[in-house]
């Protein structure tokens, strides 16, 4: 029997008011008003079926994400959590995220999300560079994304990440440090410093940028990611820095195979049954107006024992810490003969490290995770 691993919340709302040309996320572009009422009832909805799924279990985060969950209002953010508390046990201490961008953000409205009991911000800069900011096409400036974090803390958040980009179109070290500095200055607990990349089925990927040459890529991340650690950031995963006691919580329960549910139009879950043994990935229908009309679940599949593996590996493995190869049969029911013959070879390769019982990548092997990760695929 599976022991059932912790159990998190997802949120999406899926509309902005612009669509983003690098952006591959399930957003559409805002026409005419937010249906606010609407897409709350059918969140609640959603999620109280599948609160079956996970009967006697408590949720220990939520994460409102998107698209713009700050075009929410806070009265309509008030509402869904009331309603979440009301379907589900929520955790007393619950960290609940809720994503923000520059372009959206009031003072007003961030004291407001606060009051409803959202006690931590996800901004989403990405730069403070005006002339990269209008090739990313945000809505936004540098001006407003200082803005926005001088409105979280005074609005009461202790608690907030910025999101940071890199790798942009044109982009200097020079440039790339200027950003991370500001960041910096607007002390946020917690940055997300990530790599700009041209996705598939994006208006990047059908016109791509002129993007620097990879060994500039590698020298801008490196840069940032001294200024960051001599600013007390540590470097737990892959793109993810924390001050001490303020790694995202949300996330960590993502990158260490526990449990989520996930409701709104596109949103993806996770649901270990003890019982059974079975883990199984549930999506909702794509498109906001069809998930209205449906309220319905898209779709969802049993992981097979062959492919457990890779999904825990996948997740794992992107945190500087490792696993414990006893979480890896707690969490799939497999015993670490699974892992064989993959995981010999990495550690015989240098790509992988093992510290008694835990295993983590070495930096070499942090550095080209999708090529360990493909050594731990399934047989076609």
């Amino acid at each position: 029997m599976l022991k059932p691993p912790p159990l998190g919340l997802y949120v999406h709302v899926p509309w902005c008011v612009r669509k983003c040309p690098y952006c591959d996320f399930n957003s559409h572009r805002l026409e005419g008003g937010l249906p606010e009422r609407d897409y709350i009832a059918a969140l609640l909805n959603d999620l109280a079926r599948d609160a079956d799924r996970v009967t006697g279990r408590c949720v220990e985060s939520v994460f409102i994400g998107g698209g713009t969950p700050s075009l929410l209002s806070p009265e309509a953010v008030d509402l869904l959590l009331e309603g979440v508390r009301s379907r589900i046990a929520l955790a007393s201490d619950a960290e609940i995220t809720l994503e923000a961008n520059p372009g959206t953000a009031e003072t007003a409205k961030f004291k407001g999300f606060r009051e409803a009991g959202v006690n931590r911000l996800s901004i989403g800069v990405q730069s403070f560079d005006d002339a990269k900011l209008t090739a990313l096409g945000r809505i936004h400036d540098g001006r407003a994304a200082v803005e926005a974090a001088a409105m979280a803390r005074e609005a009461g958040f202790t608690n907030f990440n910025l999101d940071l980009m890199f790798g942009l179109p044109g982009q200097t070290i020079a440039q790339a440090k200027r950003d991370v500095e500001t960041a910096i200055a607007q002390r946020p607990t917690h940055v997300s410093y990530y790599q700009l990349t041209l996705e598939p089925n994006t208006l990047f990927h059908r016109s791509p940028p002129a993007l620097p040459e990879a060994d500039a890529v590698w020298d801008i991340q490196r840069a940032g990611q001294a200024l960051l650690a001599d600013a007390g950031y540590g470097h737990y995963e892959i793109s993810a820095y924390a001050r001490d006691g303020f790694r995202c919580r949300h996330n960590v329960n993502y990158w260490r195979f526990g449990d989520y549910l996930g409701v709104g139009a596109g949103a993806h879950g996770k649901v270990t049954d003890p019982a059974s043994g079975r883990i199984t990935r549930l999506w909702k229908t794509r498109h906001p107006a069809r998930y209205l009309e449906t309220q319905g679940l898209g779709g969802e599949h049993v992981v097979d024992d062959a492919s457990l593996p890779f999904e825990f590996l996948m997740n794992q493995l992107r945190l500087r810490e490792g696993f414990e190869l006893a979480s890896f049969t707690e969490r799939t029911g497999l015993t670490a003969c699974a892992l064989e013959p993959a995981l010999s070879e990495c550690l015989q390769e240098g790509h992988l490290e093992r510290h008694g019982g835990v295993i983590r990548c070495s930096d070499r092997g942090w550095n080209f995770l999708d090529e360990v990760l493909q050594r731990f695929l399934p047989p076609a």
